[in-house]
């Protein structure tokens, strides 16, 4: 298949109540139309905001419209993303601030049919730092996100473990925030999660180890497909090129046993639809032989597409690929 077309059959499928007119696009996110509408996949679709960042920091897109977006794109649940709320962490009176996002982000997936899934927490402070105060005073912080996660009906907040570079303290100091806040979250039915987005977190077998060791329900993993860069060049957190790297594979495996949530990570596609980086089939095996029927969350975070193109490309793969798998 010609790329172009299959954009445009992405485009197609994705936007299917414009484009097809009888089927809505509810319905299309939930199918992967084949000629048969019949085979459901094992799981639900999400769309992560972040898939739509370019566009909201560029002015393209209010935020606050995301869950429009997400249902015209054919999505049923929804992963938001803090920092893509300037009114909420620029403000200077930010209770006031959450309460408007609550506010508006409730009525708008109300009004799409759309379900709040998680929220994926950046920029509230590092959270296995060495220093006491500062972990503290980010936990403190997250708290705040986990209150706002529960008033929302979201099951999760992610979070980041980064700070620290040696292991063993790096081991210590996360899970002690991940416990604090764990126990926190638990009367708010709130899941803290935390994603594999680079360096020791990354480092899927020491994440586990923490989580064994923090023994706690509500405390699990989102794994990603993609974020399992272990080291950047010069050691930048962001940006840089990956000079190491932990087994993507390996590491979607051992993530899975405490999953509450799956983000399908991708860059570019292949003339035939394939991510160029994932084997998509291979992944979503991993995702099914782990028991796991809940969300996955579509990030596409390439430059080839336009983010509607890759988002719809990645989704469409994704129901692609599931049709395979018995």
């Amino acid at each position: 298949m010609e790329r172009r077309k299959f954009i445009q059959n992405s485009l197609a499928l994705g936007l299917g109540a414009t484009a097809l007119g009888t089927l809505s696009a509810n319905t299309l996110g939930k199918h992967f139309l084949d000629g048969n509408l019949s085979t459901s996949p094992f799981f639900k679709l999400s769309l992560a905001q972040w898939s739509l960042h370019n566009a909201i920091f560029e002015g393209e897109l209010n935020p606050y419209d995301f869950a429009a977006k997400a249902k015209e794109l054919g999505f049923e649940g929804i992963e938001y993303v803090n920092q893509l709320y300037k009114d909420v962490t620029e403000a200077k009176n930010k209770n006031s601030a959450l309460k408007q996002f609550i506010a508006q982000s409730n009525a708008q997936a109300k009004a799409h049919g759309v379900e709040n899934v998680l929220i994926m927490i950046d920029g509230e402070g590092d959270l296995a730092v060495p220093s006491a105060s500062e972990r503290n005073k980010a936990i403190e912080n997250h708290k705040t996100w986990v209150e706002v996660a529960a008033d929302m009906g979201c099951h999760s907040i992610r979070i980041n473990l980064f700070g620290e570079r040696d292991e063993q303290a790096w081991k210590a100091q996360s899970a002690e925030s991940m416990r604090k806040l764990g126990e926190f979250a638990a009367p708010y039915k709130v899941n803290i999660i935390v994603e594999n987005h680079g360096y020791l977190s990354s480092n899927a077998a020491l994440v586990m180890e923490i989580l064994d060791e923090v023994n706690q329900p509500n405390c699990g993993t989102l794994p990603d497909f993609g974020n399992f860069c272990l080291e950047r060049k010069d050691g930048e957190r962001w940006g840089a090129n990956c000079v190491k790297e932990y087994d993507r594979y390996k590491g979607v495996e051992e993530l899975m046993p405490r999953a509450f949530a799956v983000s399908a990570k991708s860059h570019d596609f292949d003339a035939q639809g394939n991510e160029t980086n994932t084997d998509y089939l291979r992944m979503l095996k991993l995702v099914k032989s782990a028991g796991y029927n809940g969300f996955i969350g579509v990030e596409y975070e390439g430059s080839s597409l336009s983010e509607v193109e890759g988002i719809l490309a990645t989704k469409n793969l994704l129901l692609e690929k599931a049709k395979l798998i018995v």
